[in-house]
């Protein structure tokens, strides 16, 4: 009796982590943010890179409240000079983007563009 109450500690501890490890794994996996931004393309640089990612663009971007934030990412080509975009972000950044147009954007974020 004695040897199982000495190795609940260390029973529970692991327990704990593998729970923790898979909470964590799920938050990584599906946490998503929206961000959209205007393309400047003063705001852009040619990158040597290995894969087809030859450009990053480091551009403030405002989420669907107006929250802004910078963000970088990386493209295959130089884009539309003024384009609207709209960021799918992850926790280790943009995942993908699309062009909209600027109907589409949240009206606080509209009110940031129309400066």
């Amino acid at each position: 009796m004695e040897d199982i109450q000495e190795k609940l500690p260390m029973i529970l501890a692991g327990i704990v982590a593998i729970v923790i490890c898979v909470l964590a794994f799920y938050f990584i996996e599906n946490y998503e943010g929206m961000y959209y931004t205007q393309i400047d393309n003063t705001r852009i640089e040619r990158i040597s890179s290995s894969d087809d990612m030859k450009y990053e663009y480091t551009l403030y971007c405002y989420n669907e409240n107006g929250k802004q934030k910078e963000i970088k990412f990386k493209t295959t080509r130089e884009l539309r000079q003024d384009a609207y975009l709209l960021l799918q972000t992850r926790i280790f950044g943009v995942h993908s983007w699309e062009e909209v147009q600027f109907n589409e954007l949240p009206d606080r974020v509209k009110i940031k563009f129309e400066n």
